[in-house]
């Protein structure tokens, strides 16, 4: 040891130790155990480099414009029935707003809800807009005054829906009451209630009947102008558990219903009759006997959104929440024609009104575009950090709206696949 080094650390063998290649072997083994640690954390640092680019994507906002006004998670959204240039949302803060959907600028604050605003769409003629909230306060304003013109309140509410050709109010509640209104008048009718929340309810298109879900599984074809119902579905061939979305087709003579039970009816309101079951998955157990779906089960694969496809004849599709999946059905080629997993439970799903393409809103914030006659995905449009709770598709097929858990809607521009 020359002199001025200083000795870091003594190391005794023991008698009879080793021979120099045996340590030489040993040297050897620790630095290839540490190269396969450098390659280990180089491999490591490219899948982190995947997951950064994975993330950077997920993150990324495709949205034209985003709406801010809402202070909690943004529930319901609709657009102005004439030239969908309208916009008016409703949240968990009590609050509604109508703005423009070009600039997002503010023209009418829908003031004076007491609870969180669940409901909110425009008249037929776009002149109005009807705005309702949990504990079941609705009010309607005149668009080109920006001034309410009648306000009622009702049980805690669960749906609200116009006319389709008049200034009619339709709205449904907790206790099971039906409720209609001529708006502004106020004249009023009422359809009793079963002893069961209605949950869903749709006007046809004739405007003289409504079909209505109910929470024990029945459904009820009304006749607007007696108030008494024509037909009533029910035991076996309505659903054994709560109905969670009513859709009917172009003139009002075919019905769907989806339920938690993970089926979805396909119903003649004419005769009253079903005349199709359509089912998803193995949720359907316990419907034979008329035993109700436990909770757990019934939650974790409802059916949460239906709709008619009217450019292809006697095509329908039904999303499944918890599942993820979409199933789209040719009803001559039933059973299930074609199934489509989107990646994430689907909270809604709506068709474009002149060709088979289709979206679907998810729990994870993303829309997506489908081929309904492929299965394949056209397109998919981010933007939202949290579940999307509804959306809209303006007639043009030109732009979607979309109201978001994350506080705010979000207006996307649509880039159309060749047809």
């Amino acid at each position: 040891m020359d002199p001025g080094e200083e000795l870091l650390e003594v190391i005794e063998l023991p008698p009879g130790g080793p021979p120099p290649e045996d340590l030489a072997d040993e040297v050897a083994e620790v630095e290839l155990d540490e190269e396969e640690e450098e390659e280990e954390e180089q491999w490591e640092t490219e899948d982190e480099d995947g997951d950064v680019e994975e993330n950077m994507e997920a993150m990324r906002d495709h949205s034209e414009l985003t709406f801010s006004r809402h202070s909690k998670a943004v529930f319901c959204v609709s657009l102005d029935a004439g030239s969908s240039s309208l916009v008016v949302t409703g949240g968990e803060d009590d609050q509604a707003f109508v703005w423009r959907l070009s600039d997002g600028e503010v023209v009418l604050h829908c003031a004076g809800h007491k609870d969180s605003v669940i409901s909110a769409s425009f008249s037929h003629d776009s002149s109005m807009v009807a705005t309702g909230d949990m504990s079941g306060l609705i009010m309607v304003w005149k668009l080109e005054t920006r001034k309410r013109v009648w306000s009622f309140e009702v049980g805690d509410l669960q749906w609200m829906a116009w006319h389709p050709v008049a200034p009619v109010l339709l709205a449904g509640t907790d206790e099971g009451s039906v409720w209609m209104w001529k708006v502004p008048g106020g004249e009023c009718k009422t359809f009793p209630s079963p002893g069961s929340q209605a949950t869903c309810g749709v006007i046809l298109p004739d405007g003289k009947r409504a079909v209505v879900g109910y929470e024990d599984g029945t459904v009820r074809v009304w006749d607007l102008k007696q108030g008494s119902p024509l037909h009533v579905v029910k035991g076996a061939e309505g659903h054994c558990g709560p109905l969670t979305c009513v859709a009917c087709d172009r003139n009002g003579s075919l019905v769907l219903t989806g339920s938690v039970d993970c089926t979805v009816k396909l119903l003649n309101t004419t005769t009253g009759k079903v005349v199709g079951v359509l089912c998803m998955g193995s949720s359907t157990r316990g419907c034979e006997d008329g035993e109700e779906l436990p909770a757990v089960e019934a939650s974790a694969n409802s059916v949460e959104s239906v709709a008619f496809c009217h450019v292809v004849p006697q095509t329908v599709v039904m999303g499944v929440m918890g599942r993820g999946v979409m199933g789209v059905i040719s009803l001559s080629l039933s059973p299930l024609s074609l199934s489509i997993s989107p990646q994430a439970g689907i909270v809604q799903l709506r068709w474009e009104c002149h060709t088979a393409l289709l979206y679907t809103a998810s729990l994870d914030g993303v829309v997506r575009m489908w081929d309904a006659r492929t299965g394949s995905m056209q397109s998919e449009y981010r933007g939202h950090r949290a579940e999307i709770l509804d959306f809209a598709v303006n007639k043009e097929a030109s732009a979607i709206v979309t109201a978001s858990g994350d506080h705010t809607a979000k207006v996307f521009c649509l880039q159309q696949p060749d047809r």
